[in-house]
């Protein structure tokens, strides 16, 4: 469940919500106006969404070193040929 609160009583009460939001990994979703702005979360939930955008694999490594355009060329020739062969499934 995430709990709603003002950035008023958030404001008032920091450390209490850094705590809670800390030890029991609850999620809070900071309001003004009655309208979410922000939300407080622990850093290993943080981590896992930024992980989450990520890219995988083999794409993951493009553009990490000198000349890797050849490297994306030759990828996106396997990935064509693979889908005009039909011989397996090709994910991303």
């Amino acid at each position: 469940m995430v709990e709603e609160v003002s950035v008023a009583e958030v404001k008032s009460r920091f450390s209490e919500y850094v705590a809670k939001v800390a030890y029991t990994h609850q999620r809070l979703i900071i309001t003004k106006r009655n309208k979410p702005i922000a939300a407080l979360v622990d850093l290993n939930t943080l981590q896992r969404v930024e992980n989450k955008n990520e890219r995988r694999g083999l794409a993951s490594i493009i553009g990490k070193w000198r000349d890797s355009e050849d490297l994306a060329e030759n990828i996106e020739n396997v990935i064509k040929t693979r889908k005009k062969e039909k011989i397996r499934e090709v994910s991303f």
